[in-house]
């Protein structure tokens, strides 16, 4: 019953102990999505813990360093189900220094749960996380003011929070923005309503997430299939075989489709689809399949199978966003490897626009160097074209990572504008 359900991707964001990983143990917990062995062992490391209360946070803190220092540093992905959604769960961590997981985290999410402490009201890492969400095209933000409890269950820091991100979704504006004031710990307004809110008419944190609208509807879009893989297998049954396997990002793809081949521009079409040993009448993002062509065309990883109507862009000149993740400044003209869906090649950033000031949200002029977790634009020069589309259009094949070629770390990651 549960694999016609819609899959809802959601992150946690917020400031460090603004209790991002509570909120997330009570949402599993009151969902019933805790298992009989997770629950004793949590049961256990909290009473050794000495503390008098059952630790829901120590349903996400998986790494023993998190569980010892009651922090979050990795990106804990959670799964579960209610009988209306399906819901994975990015739980980020709030410390500046872990900008980049919380970058990672949120890149695939449908929506952002930002977690305000009621007593402390808006801070630095609130601003950086609203403007990664709104960055990030993510089109439901979901700002819970937690902690209730701890300021009485009054409505004034409440609304107080609400007028203060109401301004600066002025500035930055996304289609679904929601308030709902809770108490994680206590479990107020995350999966059942709560009496000590009378003031507070709206919906549930879940309900909230049952209702969200999902725009993940990629077999809709433009066809984009980036090659992984030639498959020739040299044996005797399948001796003319010349398959080219890849991740379809975007659109739908059927026997007999005109296609063309990016950058390339060569024509062909597609005479069978498969899917494993399956063949496939047709098949749609995000299948992994192997496609066969009617032309015998040179293709090789990196290329990009497109309908004939809808191509991607082509430059090696482009406008980007870039969130910086190594310790080490980036330089202009220093040279990287960037890396886009199975594509990649030499790059170099020639030039910078702005950075991002999380103070106030503000573009500022800087030839300054891009740090570590600090955001701004760019353009960027690669050593041959890249097929391309825009990130606000197709995500997938929008972004990139940025490579240390003597490393071969990831140390930056970006969006093209």
């Amino acid at each position: 019953m549960y694999l016609d359900m819609e899959l809802l991707r959601f992150t946690t964001a917020g400031s460090v102990d603004d209790g991002k990983s509570t909120l997330i143990g009570r949402l599993l917990y009151d969902s019933k999505s805790i298992f009989e062995d997770q629950l004793e062992a949590v049961k256990n490391v909290s009473n050794q813990k000495g503390d008098h209360y059952l630790d829901l946070a120590l349903f996400t803190d998986g790494l023993r360093s998190e569980r010892q220092q009651g922090i979050t540093i990795d990106v804990a992905y959670r799964y579960f189900y209610t009988p209306k959604h399906k819901f994975i769960i990015a739980d980020t961590p709030g410390h500046i220094q872990y900008t980049r997981n919380m970058v990672t985290g949120a890149s695939t999410a449908n929506a952002a749960v930002i977690l305000v402490d009621a007593r402390n009201g808006i801070t630095e890492q609130t601003l950086r996380h609203y403007y990664i969400a709104y960055l990030l095209g993510i089109k439901s933000i979901i700002v819970c003011i937690n902690k209730m409890d701890l300021v009485n269950y009054s409505s004034e820091p409440y609304f107080l929070i609400q007028e203060e991100i109401i301004r600066i979704s002025q500035k930055l504006p996304v289609a679904n923005l929601i308030f709902i004031p809770i108490s994680a710990l206590k479990g107020d307004n995350v999966v059942k309503p709560s009496a000590n809110t009378p003031w507070y008419s709206g919906q549930t944190l879940m309900q909230t997430l049952e209702a969200i609208p999902i725009y993940n509807h990629s077999h809709r879009g433009p066809l984009r299939v980036p090659v992984q893989y030639v498959i020739r297998p040299m044996l005797d049954e399948f001796h003319d075989y010349r398959g080219y396997a890849g991740r379809i990002e975007s659109g739908t793809i059927r026997k007999g489709d005109k296609v063309m081949i990016m950058p390339s521009y060569m024509l062909s079409e597609v005479t069978s689809v498969h899917l494993g040993e399956n063949f496939l009448e047709e098949a749609y993002a995000p299948l992994s399949v192997a496609l066969t062509l009617k032309d015998d065309l040179d293709l090789d990883r990196g290329c990009f199978i497109c309908q004939p109507e809808q191509l991607p862009q082509t430059s090696s000149i482009l406008e980007v966003m870039i969130c910086w993740f190594n310790m080490i400044p980036m330089k202009l003209n220093q040279l990287y490897t960037i890396r886009q869906s199975t594509w990649e090649a030499k790059c170099k950033i020639i030039a910078q626009h702005y950075k991002i000031n999380f103070h106030t949200l503000s573009e500022e002029n800087s030839q300054e160097e891009l740090k570590m977790n600090e955001i701004g634009r760019f353009t960027l020069k690669t050593s041959r074209p890249m097929v391309f589309d825009k990130y606000s259009q197709i995500r997938s094949t929008g972004s990139f990572i940025l490579i240390d070629d003597n490393t071969n770390e990831t140390i930056g990651a970006g969006m093209i504008q």
